[in-house]
C-alpha cells in the first residue's frame, strides 16, 4: 500500500523502512529508549509497519501488531522534529486506520504519553473499563539484553 501527498509518501513496503532512522529515534524515545538495532528490526518483521518518506528520505514511522482480524495495537509512532507541526502525524494515523488490512477490527489499542489529542481525532479514548485490562510490563528490558 502506498499514499502520496505532495512530496510525501507514505508506504507499507518493507524495503522502504530505514533501519537506522528508526533505531535512531526509538532509542531516545520515552517509550523505547536504549532499545537494541536487532530488536527493533525483530519487531518490523512482525508487524505491519508504514514508513512516512519526504522523497526519498524516511522522516516517519508506525507499525501495527496485529491478527488483521479482531484487533491491532498501534506502535512506535514518530514524526522527526523538523517535519512535525505540518499535519503529518495526522496523515499517517490515517493512513495506518484506513489500510484495507485492518478493517473491521474489533478493537484497536496504543499507549501514549502525550498524543491524546491526535488520536482521539480518529476515534481513541481512554479505556472504558480498565479494569478488565492488564499488563506484564517490565521497563529495564532493554537494559537487561
Amino acid at each position: 500500500m502506498e499514499w502520496i501527498r505532495d512530496n510525501f509518501t507514505v508506504t507499507c513496503d518493507p524495503a522502504k523502512l530505514d533501519l537506522a532512522t528508526i533505531v535512531g529515534y526509538l532509542s531516545s524515545s520515552y517509550w523505547a529508549a536504549g532499545i537494541p538495532s536487532s530488536t527493533v528490526e525483530k519487531s518490523l518483521e512482525g508487524s505491519l509497519c508504514f514508513a512516512l518518506l519526504d522523497r526519498h528520505k524516511q522522516i516517519g514511522f508506525a507499525r501495527v501488531i496485529s491478527d488483521r482480524a479482531t484487533i491491532a495495537y498501534l506502535a512506535d509512532v514518530f514524526v522527526l522534529p523538523e517535519y512535525q507541526g505540518m499535519g503529518l502525524g495526522k496523515w499517517l494515523i490515517e493512513c495506518v486506520v484506513t489500510h484495507p488490512e485492518l478493517q473491521g477490527l474489533r478493537r484497536w489499542m496504543l499507549g501514549t504519553r502525550d498524543a491524546h489529542g491526535l488520536y482521539r481525532q480518529f476515534g481513541f479514548t481512554l479505556l472504558k473499563k480498565p479494569e478488565t485490562f492488564m499488563e506484564l510490563h517490565d521497563p529495564d528490558a532493554y537494559r537487561k539484553a
